[in-house]
């Protein structure tokens, strides 16, 4: 007898402990956008592609030692999104790397040293 298949819909939520929730959560609505739209944090984003791998356990692409996450944020300007934080005083933690057929990329870190990575899709990756 088979398993049956299991077919997830997307991504559901990004949940993650922080000193500070309520100030980290404001940081993120200010310089990103994500609001939270409701008392259950709802965010509304615009399709397109999901990227779920696992790293090594020993892995320094999250940066610090210690961070067991990273967050990946889908930009259509890698470099207007990058020009714009730093006008705000968020700098780049990494040098921006392109990977041909993926896209570009670009990372900075919030408030706490959770380093996030800004990724520009190539046309070639927003087509599954």
């Amino acid at each position: 007898m088979s398993s049956p298949t299991i077919r997830i819909a997307g991504l559901g939520g990004v949940f993650f402990r922080a000193r500070d929730p309520a100030a980290l959560a404001k940081w993120y609505e200010e310089h990103f956008g994500i609001t939270q739209a409701n008392e259950h944090g709802v965010w509304i984003q615009q399709a397109g592609p999901t990227v779920f791998a696992p790293f090594e356990e020993a892995t320094d692409y999250f940066g610090p030692a210690g961070k067991a996450f990273m967050f990946n944020f889908r930009v259509s300007d890698l470099e207007g999104t990058l020009s714009a934080l730093a006008e705000q005083g968020i700098v780049e933690v990494k040098h921006r790397e392109v990977m041909d057929g993926i896209g570009s990329f670009g990372w900075v870190a919030d408030p706490e040293g959770n380093r996030i990575e800004l990724w520009e899709p190539a046309k070639r990756a927003l087509q599954g």
